[in-house]
């Protein structure tokens, strides 16, 4: 699946690669989550919703703590995006929670993790037994040069 963000695209530019993506993506059988608020997501015609907020319909949550866990089961959310496993370019700085930490905390919980950040193919691997449902990435997915393509395995 894909959690569309781009928050930092003027709205006009953000609307129209949202709707690339979302022409794409049944078609590569994604569900296709727009970060944002509920009602947002709906009226722009994607699957689900991605934040931390209360909303109807398919709904995934960032946490990075037990007590964000605990706030995202309270309004239903399907699933969770727990993070950062490890260092990550995304957020510099951010302590990483580390395999222990992480895998206390998603045995917390009865929803599925997925594990993010500095997460790659190689790292995936050792995911099963941290109680992880599955991972996601941006710079795993991104192509640079010299990096080859591999396709991805599902934990």
């Amino acid at each position: 699946g894909i959690v569309f963000r781009h928050y930092s695209l003027p709205a006009s530019e953000r609307r129209a690669l949202f709707n690339r993506v979302r022409a794409t993506a049944p078609r590569r059988r994604h569900l296709l989550l727009l970060a944002g608020p509920d009602w947002q997501a709906r009226a722009w015609g994607a699957d689900g919703s991605h934040g931390r907020m209360r909303g109807r319909g398919l709904h995934s949550a960032p946490v990075h703590c037990l007590r964000e866990i605990r706030a995202a089961e309270r309004p239903g959310a399907a699933f969770l995006f727990l993070s950062p496993l490890h260092a990550t370019r995304s957020h510099p700085g951010a302590e990483p929670l580390g395999p222990k930490r992480f895998a206390e905390l998603a045995r917390k919980t009865r929803l599925p993790v997925i594990a993010l950040g500095g997460m790659d193919m190689e790292k995936a691997r050792a995911l099963p037994v941290l109680g992880a449902y599955g991972w996601a990435g941006i710079d795993a997915w991104a192509q640079s040069p010299g990096r080859q393509k591999r396709k991805a395995v599902p934990t």
